[in-house]
């Protein structure tokens, strides 16, 4: 796991079994297990899971892109689910669409193992001031 400058323990990534694998200003990547904890009740990857990871990961990326005594808080996120994973892990990346002073908007592409396209996300933040 890459390190980030926030703790990720005891966190939704934690319960999840989210593991962050690049965290760069312009890209953050992670992958995601599917398994009983990010099942539905049908043996599929749920869909909030992998909103779940989407958002994650615009959050992170987009905390890297703020100066100090600032914050990111989701505004926005959508997803269109494109595939069904029963198992193995997923990946996703998020890349940036607009980074504003006030405003970003990410891009995050998650796929099967296989490089299939499982799920394609947008997701808005916003910039705050932290505390």
């Amino acid at each position: 796991m890459s390190a980030y400058p926030v703790a990720t323990q005891d966190t939704l990534l934690a319960a999840l079994g989210i593991e962050l694998t690049e965290t760069t200003p312009q890209r953050v990547a992670g992958r995601m297990p599917v398994d009983r904890r990010t099942h539905q009740p049908f043996g599929l990857l749920h869909g909030g899971a992998s909103v779940a990871l989407a958002e994650t990961l615009a959050s992170l990326a987009g905390q890297l892109n703020v100066g100090e005594g600032e914050m990111v808080v989701g505004l926005e996120i959508n997803a269109n689910h494109l595939r069904g994973v029963r198992s193995g892990h997923v990946i996703g990346v998020a890349t940036p669409v607009h980074v504003g002073r006030r405003t970003q908007v990410w891009a995050i592409d998650i796929r099967d193992e296989a490089g299939k396209p499982v799920c394609i996300s947008r997701c808005t933040l916003a910039v705050v001031p932290a505390g």
